[in-house]
């Protein structure tokens, strides 16, 4: 692996994609997260958010929950069941955000922002679906750059643990790991099937598409 980064950087001839490779060998679980690019009145808590969606997003991963596309009453699917957005909420939840209280009252607010919602919003299924929660991020969070340059170390130290990414072909939505490969390609929290995982997918889904790249923490 480290013949590898060594070898990208000196292809990218750039000091300070050397220093991002250096410090991921030193110390490869902080290096990547130093380049965190948004201004927080409260560091600290910005980073207790982060590695509580984290922890949520990987906790969703370990339970497993099987992969179910339905439809329930009452809008919360049981836990051993759940869709892509399912992992997205249940991990904002563990961070201490309610995204589906919060989802649903933009809607009512907003219904022009959602037109996955239109004029007949429903909460038992608005805030699953993966258009709603990007324009939802959108209007409260960052939006980052969405080309991902896999060979490029300074383009792969803008793609940060905790940051949601949303795909095309077709929608998904996913967090980003705080692990990486051995090329330095992040890993995603997502539930694409059979069950919910932690996995090396980020360049597969990234050929289908990236449509949104949003940095947390999300605003209120």
């Amino acid at each position: 692996m480290k013949k590898r980064l060594l070898s990208i950087a000196r292809r990218t001839r750039s000091a300070s994609s050397v220093f991002i490779l250096v410090a991921s060998l030193l110390t490869p679980g902080l290096a990547w997260g130093a380049e965190r690019r948004n201004s927080p009145v409260d560091p600290a808590a910005n980073q207790a958010f982060i590695q509580a969606l984290l922890k949520g997003g990987r906790a969703e991963a370990d339970r497993r929950p099987l992969y179910r596309s339905a439809y329930y009453r009452g809008g919360l699917p049981p836990a051993s069941e759940g869709v892509c957005t399912d992992l997205i909420w249940r991990a904002c939840k563990d961070a201490g955000y309610d995204l589906k209280t919060l989802l649903d009252a933009d809607i009512r607010a907003n219904p022009g922002a959602y037109p996955r919602a239109g004029k007949n919003p429903d909460p038992n299924i608005d805030f699953r679906r993966v258009p709603n929660q990007a324009a939802f991020f959108k209007r409260h969070s960052q939006s980052l750059p969405i080309i991902l340059k896999p060979d490029d170390p300074a383009n792969l130290a803008l793609w940060l643990p905790g940051d949601i990414v949303v795909f095309r072909n077709p929608d998904h939505i996913a967090i980003i790991s705080d692990k990486r490969n051995a090329d330095g390609v992040p890993l995603l929290l997502h539930n694409q099937g059979p069950w919910a995982s932690e996995g090396d997918d980020f360049l597969y889904w990234a050929g289908r598409g990236i449509v949104a790249h949003f940095c947390p923490p999300f605003k209120k």
